[in-house]
């Protein structure tokens, strides 16, 4: 699966790395969406984390997010990166507008 990709790729610093969450094909009631009328996915999964940022004092603060966490992204933004054929996004910590909780 994606395991093998980050041994390869690690963001740093305050940076998350996500994957986006596939867009929504079929209506509640059965009706086809075109790609086109498709919106913007802004839920994503954390994959990876950089170590955290350093603050005033030199010390470390660490990422507010956590891999296998569900977040919600801003409409622009983040930097794409291709790894083993698949789309993800880094984006910085303080950028992800909030997170799921179950």
């Amino acid at each position: 699966m994606a395991g093998q990709a980050f041994k390869k790729f690690l963001p740093l610093f305050d940076r998350v790395l996500v994957e986006r969450c596939a867009a929504e094909t079929v209506s509640k009631g059965g009706i086809m969406i075109p790609e086109k009328s498709q919106g913007k996915v802004l839920q994503a999964t954390v994959v990876a984390v950089g170590s955290g940022s350093k603050n005033k004092d030199g010390n470390t603060q660490a990422v507010s997010v956590k891999v296998g966490e569900k977040v919600l992204l801003p409409e622009y933004g983040g930097t794409k990166v291709v790894l083993d054929d698949k789309d993800y996004f880094i984006f910085r910590d303080g950028d992800i507008l909030g997170k799921y909780v179950n």
